[in-house]
């Protein structure tokens, strides 16, 4: 069982190395598990190249029978431990750096003193994972991002992005007064997915909409480096408001084209369209949830 169970991560992942981390096992150990299982089935599961794995037709037909089974008898061993007297299990989260620091970061202590049998996993990805594809049982993303078959929960108000450089920046370059002077500029571009293209920054004003491809010497693909490029002179930075506010307070950092700023719909926790949820997700869920006006 434990053998069919180490086939379904590395066939689901197509790959030995992050079956490996996900099972807490070495990749050799794990293929020579594989190996042993195929020869006692007497038939090869999986096709090996140098770039990837994948399996085979056999293996393919494993994977769609047994996998099911497994994740019933997960399923019906969290009910199981739903009848303790305090919520129990584990959560895994996806989610961008900021939306963490933001949203849960602020509950999470407390969270786990109320509920020390809850252990939350954060995954930090600024791409957008299928979070049932990857399994997890929830990801943050804005609500206009949010797909309409996710059940999404608000975690706080909407927010917007905004311009912010550092005084020193400031001292040697002109304020810009319009988005395309930004193309003079050294700016800090974000790159959410590894394959994907630089955000071209949005801004808008009295319902006049100017996109702006902007360049600079230093790309991220998180907003933490973006700012303390920001608060170190390296050049502009486009990120939420709430994460450059304590800084334009306290002047380490300078805004400009304030009125340019468009907001955008909040961050929303979502999830699956599932009709039984643990009672350490609902817990989770009640924790995080937008409790403003």
């Amino acid at each position: 069982m434990n053998d069919i169970l180490a086939f379904l991560a590395v066939a689901r992942a197509q790959s030995f190395t992050k079956a490996a981390a996900q099972l807490g096992v070495s990749p050799s150990a794990l293929s020579h598990t594989l190996r042993n299982l195929e020869a006692r089935l007497g038939i090869r599961l999986l096709t090996r190249t140098t770039r990837n794995v994948a399996p085979t037709e056999a293996g393919e037909q494993l994977m769609c029978s047994v996998g099911p089974l497994f994740e019933q008898i997960a399923s019906e061993i969290e009910k199981i431990g739903e009848l303790r007297d305090k919520p129990a299990g584990t959560i895994r989260i996806t989610c961008s750096d900021d939306a963490a620091e933001q949203h849960l970061r602020p509950v999470l202590a407390d969270f786990f003193k109320t509920y020390p049998d809850i252990n939350v996993e954060i995954c930090i990805d600024y791409g957008f994972t299928n979070i049932v594809q990857e399994r997890f049982d929830a990801g943050i993303r804005l609500g206009e991002s949010v797909s309409q078959d996710m059940i999404a929960v608000r975690l706080g108000p909407d927010w917007r992005l905004c311009v912010v450089g550092s005084p020193a920046y400031f001292a040697s370059r002109p304020i810009p007064a319009d988005p395309r002077e930004l193309t003079d500029h050294n700016c800090i571009n974000i790159r959410h997915s590894i394959n994907g293209g630089v955000y071209v920054w949005e801004f808008e004003n009295k319902g006049r909409k100017v996109n702006v491809r902007v360049s600079g010497q230093l790309t991220a693909n998180s907003n933490i480096p973006i700012l303390n490029g920001a608060l170190d002179g390296i050049g502009l930075a486009y990120i939420p408001d709430f994460m450059a506010q304590p800084y334009i307070e306290d002047g380490r950092l300078v805004e400009v084209l304030a009125d340019w700023s468009p907001y955008f719909d909040g961050f929303h926790l979502y999830y699956p369209n599932r009709r039984n949820t643990t009672p350490a997700f609902a817990a989770f869920v009640e924790a995080v949830r937008y409790k403003g006006k």
